[in-house]
């Protein structure tokens, strides 16, 4: 171990830290067949090392790119510090990506060197090297099914570590030369943007940059070695890489990694974290979930849950606030807590949850106030890739439900002449990987970094974001002119996406008459309805085209209208007409980003025979659509999809 550095401004220097002053404390559990294995801190260092010199033994050199590609696992986390440890740089890659986009990012950061999960990850990378042989060395962590496989090039994780331990012991100092050469301003990690809008840019983040964006929030929110965290977001989303990875090394605290998805709930409830954090879709499905086994319980607790949700709406999230509320609805809160909140809660996994963040795109209202009401302290964490998901954050005490908090420690906010929201300060990109031209294009002379988003800041400096700025735009007012309501999609949607029934939404409105909507029910939720009803279905497209599943989803929208009539300025963009679509959007489709964004302009142009239908006074339209499966076959599915007037509602005048 190098005892002569001591100071913690690179992610090598942190993890040196901790294995030196608390060596035998846990830093990652991860759950293998049932069981949790804890690595401590020292062992972390040990296996960081011997990673980073069995790297440098196949000739990985300092400013080179390490690919990573896999779940959440320890090996998969140390060998990003490794790689770091070299002076070299992580690219973490989607696990769900397919090949043809992985081949994308794996040409375009000139990747040698590749850490993958297991077979499934190997596989694809395989098939990438048959049109780039230029990737090298692919190392496996998991060996299952890997056994006869001889390609060249293919190491395994433990092979690599007997390679490193050899390596390290002819070449003594060189490990300790490496981390000392490290330096603040350099490349910590390059993540690639979702690609929203065409196709991902490499944004390069310095280890400075991501410390102190980790060193704002942990002393925010005061965590510490005592707290648990989650680790079950895909490695290649910049929150992950700012919660389990710069939080971790900055605070201390133990990562878990869950045995598979399909467990997370589960092994959330058996390690109780104490610091949570998500996305938005995260939280819709939790609440999905609770919502099915609600609709399955008896009728006596139905009527209770009812009741006690009802008292939590109104008072929970001031409860929480620390507004004051009367004697007598906190004493019944009380109640609600022993006999629905507090079991609630567990099931969720949050019985301990100290702290929880929702990040990655904005959050409805609704949704927000549900588990701030329940007592979970969910807050909101604004930022983007270029930003390392670090711009503003809310503080306990100052939570508003409606913006996502304050310019976070050592950031500057401004709202352009246009209203797009600018930032300046600590966690901003140090460039994109190769594109000058990008990077002088989201970079002024200033030093702002322009975000894309819309937004306002009210007088005490709390931001609200409306919408994407290239989606903000105007519904045409009277005989057409460009003067009418402002329309927000992604405010609407996320109203829309607060129903369990409801999976996904997309709304179209900029320079038309009035807004419309196509929505995707939840198969499960919609699916457990309709059993409880006696409904046959025969799978995704005949469910999504029952008459009752289309009023119930009419039955949604029409709550949702009217609390646009309800909002000021509002009224005017209630859905007007709507189609429940007969295939969920998908990734592989290139309908959502990986992760799971609305790609809009380019749903827009693939259904456009459905976007006609809907502003063209249509009742229903046939429509066949080209999909891929999983396992790489191509297909179709077709459907004659109904289009439904939704119920609208006169504007609401505020009380004067």
């Amino acid at each position: 171990m190098n005892t002569k550095t001591t100071s913690t401004d690179t992610f090598p220097r942190l993890l040196q830290q901790h294995a030196a002053q608390r060596p035998q404390a846990p830093a990652i559990r991860e759950k293998d067949l049932g069981i949790w294995q804890t690595w401590s801190w020292q062992d972390c260092a040990r296996e960081v090392r011997e990673i980073a010199c069995g790297l440098a033994s196949l000739g990985f050199k300092p400013l080179d790119n390490l690919a990573i590609v896999g779940a959440n696992r320890p090996h998969l986390y140390l060998s990003m510090a490794a790689a770091q440890s070299l002076r070299g740089v992580p690219v973490p890659l989607y696990q769900d990506a397919v090949a043809g986009e992985m081949v994308f990012m794996l040409d375009d950061a000139g990747i040698e060197f590749v850490m993958a999960e297991d077979q499934e990850q190997v596989d694809k990378l395989l098939e990438c090297r048959e049109s780039r042989p230029q990737l090298r060395h692919i190392i496996y962590d998991d060996p299952r099914g890997l056994r006869n496989y001889d390609q060249p090039g293919l190491l395994s994780f433990e092979a690599l570590r007997e390679l490193g331990r050899a390596f390290d012991a002819k070449n003594p100092g060189y490990f300790e030369a490496a981390v000392d050469s490290v330096q603040p301003s350099d490349v910590g990690v390059i993540l690639y943007t979702s690609g929203t809008t065409g196709r991902p840019k490499g944004v390069c983040q310095t280890h400075a940059g991501f410390i102190a964006a980790g060193r704002g929030g942990v002393q925010t929110d005061k965590l510490g070695p005592g707290d648990d965290i989650m680790s079950y977001l895909p490695m290649a989303w910049v929150g992950d890489h700012l919660f389990s990875v710069a939080q971790w090394l900055v605070a201390g605290f133990t990562l878990n990694c869950p045995e598979s998805a399909e467990t997370v709930m589960n092994d959330m409830r058996e390690i109780g974290p104490s610091y949570y954090f998500g996305p938005p879709r995260t939280f819709e499905g939790l609440l999905t979930a609770v919502s099915i086994r609600m609709e399955d319980a008896a009728a006596p607790k139905r009527w209770l849950y009812a009741k006690c949700m009802a008292l939590a709406q109104r008072v929970g999230a001031d409860i929480l606030g620390g507004a004051p509320v009367s004697a007598k609805d906190r004493l019944l809160y009380k109640l609600g807590d022993l006999l629905i909140y507090g079991p609630l809660r567990n099931v969720l996994g949050m019985s301990r949850i100290r702290v929880a963040y929702t990040a990655g795109a904005a959050i409805g209202p609704d949704l927000f106030r549900f588990y701030r009401s329940i007592g979970v302290n969910l807050k909101q964490f604004y930022g983007q890739t270029e930003t390392c998901a670090y711009v503003c954050l809310q503080q306990d005490g100052k939570v508003k439900l409606t913006s996502v908090g304050t310019a976070a420690p050592g950031m500057e906010l401004k709202i352009a002449d246009n209203g797009e929201v600018l930032v300046r300060g600590v966690s901003v990109l140090k460039e994109y990987y190769k594109r000058p031209e990008a990077t002088a294009e989201v970079l002024d002379a200033e030093g702002y970094f322009h975000t894309g988003d819309a937004g306002v800041l009210d007088s005490e400096g709390h931001l609200r974001i409306i919408d994407r700025a290239k989606d903000v735009g105007r519904l045409n007012g009277p005989q057409g002119s460009c003067q009418g309501a402002m329309f927000a999609p992604n405010y609407i949607e996320n109203k829309l996406k607060f129903f369990p029934q409801i999976k996904e939404a997309v709304c179209f409105g900029h320079g038309r008459d009035q807004a419309c909507a196509f929505i995707n029910i939840d198969y499960e939720a919609v699916g457990n309805w309709a059993e409880r009803r006696g409904l046959p279905y025969g799978g995704y497209v005949d469910l999504a085209g029952k008459p009752e599943v289309l009023a119930l989803v009419a039955d949604c929208i029409a709550k949702v209208n009217a609390d646009l009539a309800a909002e000021d300025g509002m009224a005017d963009t209630q859905i007007a007409r709507f189609l429940v679509l007969h295939k969920e959007l998908d990734p592989d489709d290139d309908e959502l980003t990986r992760t799971r964004k609305v790609r809009r302009g380019f749903i827009a142009e693939k259904y456009a025979v459905l976007v006609d239908a809907l502003y063209g006074g249509k009742s229903e339209q046939f429509i066949e659509t080209q999909v891929k499966f999983e396992d790489g076959r191509a297909g179709s599915v077709s459907a004659t999809l109904k289009i439904i007037e939704a119920k609208r509602f006169p504007p609401v005048k505020a009380a004067a």
